[in-house]
């Protein structure tokens, strides 16, 4: 599963092969390996903004995480069972993660940022029998709890004794057996339960096996450049219950004896994670598209702050030409984009020590995985036509299956392809590049636009921080294209400076590509994972075009 030594593109491809032992838990992989060998090793480390940071060893990971097996096992979980963790960043929250995994049931990670309505409808479809979480979790299920039939048992993080049927979590691990030993489990054991996002009808509980931390690593350290080096350190400010922040940082850092930097939950401030980063000596950072472009408003970042960065991971959204030119002029680094899903991540991407790197592309196949892009019949296309990006199976990164969702499962595939939704097109060396989701692609004038494109040339006027571009339903283009923006510090919406950056774009890009209308908005309708939510921008569309047509029709 790891990455030979070599010192090209090409020969790594060709020595690399997929070695994944069949006795394979997700648990012991990122605990005990490493306590048998060397316990002192720090792992954990835990950023507080009073300077007071904590740390945590491999001895004391695998010990607390087998005693908190124990604690579960004695509740009655059992292999296969769903336990929920509601939680943010920090040592609580890997403990978990490990011991569920150990204990061969399943992790459900979910964001505090959920509402009621949503934390509902995804723990009662996976049927979650344990939540674990904090004080303000616990405010967030009060409301639904007797809507959770089959949610038996819930841990709190910050309670220092039971209260009530609340359990701490402190009791319960310290009561536990640090002997614990779990069932045997395989590669395609289930181990972990992600539901996508839902930017496109509702969520689904996306199911991996144990293997999915084995298919993550070749990705892993091609994007980070040869990951472990001496001094290696890794923070990412996305949420732990996210793909990206679990899969893409935490386990395959903890597999590969990299110390894990977690940070307090909190809206995204450029300032403080530059101050992370410093202060924390972060050598590696995965840090989303979105959060890139906030870091912008942080004038000379290398002045301000001693910064030993050596590699920047970003993935979630298209990173564009605009964003991948400031991380190399502002922060010293090319950053490596890379690509994947909730169901089959990690399979595209950039390393710019061994020459792959492109702006405005995401990369090439990682090592071990096979990417095409093709038609609706399943065909590969040749190089330059769009078409969706799809992974080949077998794979030890793809999901097992949509939980208790057979048909969506078989509506994800076309023969041995796996269907990604997203549109993108390859050129003649190799590269991807994302063109778009498919509903998220503009018809206009018979012409078929990307926002990804345009959403890369807006955020390179000065006024703009954030920007969206969507289809807005017209009736002679059938679309026209829409921008969304958010600006900078120290602009005012008007009407001149939207023309502004309408004109910004129809001059760098086509006369068919720019907005014919912009409209600023204070905030940007975000997934938890940091990617926009264009269909909630169209639909607000919808909303205003369909009175004004209704309007039209009543007068003629």
């Amino acid at each position: 599963m790891f990455l030979p030594a070599s010192g090209s593109y090409q020969a790594l491809k060709a020595r690399f092969s997929w070695s994944i032992p069949q006795d394979f838990n997700m648990g012991r992989a990122v605990s005990d390996d490493w306590a048998d060998r060397e316990p002192d090793r720090i792992c954990l480390e835990h950023f507080s903004p009073d300077g007071a940071h904590l740390s945590m060893t491999y001895g004391t990971l695998a010990a607390r995480s087998n005693a908190f097996a124990h604690a579960l096992s004695q509740l009655g979980i059992k292999p296969g069972d769903r336990v929920t963790l509601l939680l943010p960043q920090g040592f609580e929250t890997v403990i978990a993660h490990v011991a569920i995994y150990k204990l061969g049931a399943i992790a459900l990670p979910l964001a505090l940022l959920f509402g009621a309505d949503a934390l509902e409808y995804r723990l009662k479809t996976a049927g979650a029998v344990a939540v674990v979480t904090n004080s303000f979790g616990l405010s967030r299920l009060e409301p639904i709890r007797a809507a959770l039939g089959d949610l038996s048992h819930i841990v709190s993080v910050d309670a220092p004794a039971a209260v009530g049927d609340i359990l701490s979590f402190d009791a319960l691990w310290q009561g536990g057996s640090a002997d614990f030993s779990g069932p045997v489990t395989g590669p395609d054991d289930p181990a972990l339960m992600i539901f996508t996002s839902g930017t496109t009808g509702a969520p689904k509980g996306a199911l991996h096996g144990h293997r999915v931390l084995a298919g993550h690593i070749p990705g892993f350290q091609f994007a980070h450049e040869g990951l472990p080096l001496p001094g290696d350190k890794i923070w990412t400010p996305s949420d732990w219950a996210w793909a990206g922040g679990l899969l893409n940082v935490l386990m395959p850092a903890l597999l590969l004896g990299v110390p894990v930097v977690s940070s307090p939950a909190q809206k995204f401030d450029p300032a403080m994670a530059f101050r992370i980063m410093a202060e924390m000596k972060v050598r590696n950072a995965f840090i989303p598209p979105t959060a890139l472009r906030l870091l912008k408003t942080i004038e000379s970042p290398r002045q301000q702050y001693d910064l030993v960065l050596r590699t920047i991971g970003s993935a979630g959204e298209s990173l564009g030409r605009e964003t991948y030119e400031w991380v190399k002029s502002a922060l010293g680094i090319t950053p490596n984009e890379f690509y994947g899903q909730t169901e089959c991540n990690f399979v595209l991407s950039s390393s710019a020590k061994l020459g792959v790197t492109k702006a405005g592309a995401i990369g090439k196949a990682v090592p071990g995985h096979s990417v095409a892009i093709i038609d609706d019949k399943g065909r590969v296309l040749p190089a330059g036509q769009i078409g969706q990006v799809a992974i080949a199976r077998p794979d030890p990164v793809m999901f097992l299956e949509y939980w208790r969702d057979p048909k969506a499962t078989a509506q994800k595939f076309i023969g041995d392809w796996m269907l990604t939704g997203d549109l993108g097109r390859q050129d003649s060396e190799g590269y991807v590049e994302f063109f778009g989701r498919d509903d998220d692609v503009i018809t206009s004038s018979g012409y078929r636009i990307g926002p990804a494109e345009i959403e890369d040339c807006l955020i390179g006027h000065p006024a703009v921080r954030l920007a969206a571009a969507v289809g807005k339903p017209d009736p002679v283009r059938t679309e026209i294209v829409k921008a969304y923006v958010v600006l900078a510090a120290g602009f005012k919406a008007s009407p001149d400076l939207a023309r502004e950056i309408a004109d910004w774009v129809k001059h760098r890009l086509s006369m068919h590509e720019y907005p014919r209308e912009v409209e600023f908005i204070a905030d940007m309708p975000l997934t938890t994972s940091g990617k926009v939510i264009r269909r909630l921008l169209r639909d607000r569309d919808v909303s205003q075009v369909a009175p004004a047509e209704r309007a039209r029709s009543a007068s003629a």
